[in-house]
């Protein structure tokens, strides 16, 4: 009886672990969309805000009915302050203000330099080292990235000013896995999550008036937008990647994303008629071989 259980013991931490992982890439796609879809309507710093005030209400709610809370030391109330304000804050301003000027692929595309940057940080900061796989599948599924990239572009420059927001927000990222990560060590994953949406939320609180403004404004579809941003992609999302984070090192985990960009270019082209481009399909397919070698012991 006791020889039955073990297999039920490590099968059931895999599956909730793909779960999660499939949920947070699925729902990130859709916000480079959704923050597309509404941007005509919201600043970034508005959006920022309204997004993540949604997300710390629905998140707290859910710490509530758990009642996970575990008191965090001085080192996890640092750790995660920094989440907050890099991840949450910097991060969700830096790509609003993008979207102002790139498509919703291109954005994906170049924010998702940020695992390589998690990869980085991760083997030099949390001792995850440089695996040859880990590396090999980075740079094949970056190559895959590069090529929806240009897809997405269709032969015209994009913007300077974006690009660089794009390369913000993905460095923002990095460093708010890497700081995340010891914080799960000890913490719950919703807390952790909780406690940085609130952060982040207490961040961006200078564009209250502003998102105000902008709500007296914005059709009723721009304010359902704003919503879900903060339901799905945020207080879900980030709540399943920080999940995952528990059972995963932040480089492997990291790398998983590239599968975002092109999941975008697929919602983008029925929600925003950005049609994908064949070399963004051929892209795709790269990008998931990457992710598959990177997954390789």
């Amino acid at each position: 009886m006791s020889v039955s259980a073990v297999p039920e013991i490590r099968v059931r931490p895999s599956l909730a672990v793909l779960a999660a992982v499939v949920t947070t890439v699925v729902a990130w796609a859709s916000a480079f969309v959704a923050i597309r879809a509404v941007h005509a309507h919201f600043g970034a710093g508005p959006l920022a805000l309204g997004r993540l005030a949604t997300g710390a209400v629905a998140l707290t709610v859910a710490l509530l009915v758990t009642r996970g809370w575990v008191r965090p030391t001085a080192r996890e109330w640092a750790l995660v302050t920094g989440v907050g304000v890099v991840w949450f804050g910097v991060y969700n301003v830096a790509l609003n203000a993008a979207e102002q000027r790139l498509d919703a692929g291109t954005s994906a595309m170049l924010v998702n330099v940020g695992p390589i940057l998690i990869a980085i940080l991760a083997g030099l900061f949390l001792r995850e080292g440089f695996p040859r796989s880990l590396l090999t599948g980075a740079g094949v599924a970056f190559c895959g990235v590069l090529l929806i990239g240009f897809a997405g572009r269709g032969g015209s420059a994009a913007d300077p000013l974006g690009v660089a927001l794009c390369l913000i927000s993905a460095a923002a990222w990095a460093v708010g896995v890497t700081l995340q990560k010891p914080a799960l060590r000890r913490l719950p994953a919703l807390q952790v999550t909780q406690m940085s949406c609130v952060v982040g939320m207490i961040a961006t609180l200078p564009f209250t008036g502003g998102l105000i403004g902008d709500l007296r404004s914005a059709p009723a579809g721009s304010i359902a937008g704003v919503v879900y941003l903060g339901l799905v992609p945020t207080a879900l999302a980030f709540g399943t990647w920080a999940y995952a984070l528990t059972h995963m090192n932040a480089g492997r985990l990291g790398v998983t994303t590239y599968l975002v960009p092109p999941l975008t270019i697929l919602l983008a082209w029925p929600v925003l008629s950005e049609t994908p481009h064949l070399l963004a399909v051929a892209g795709g397919a790269v990008a998931l071989l990457g992710v598959a070698l990177s997954r390789r012991r």
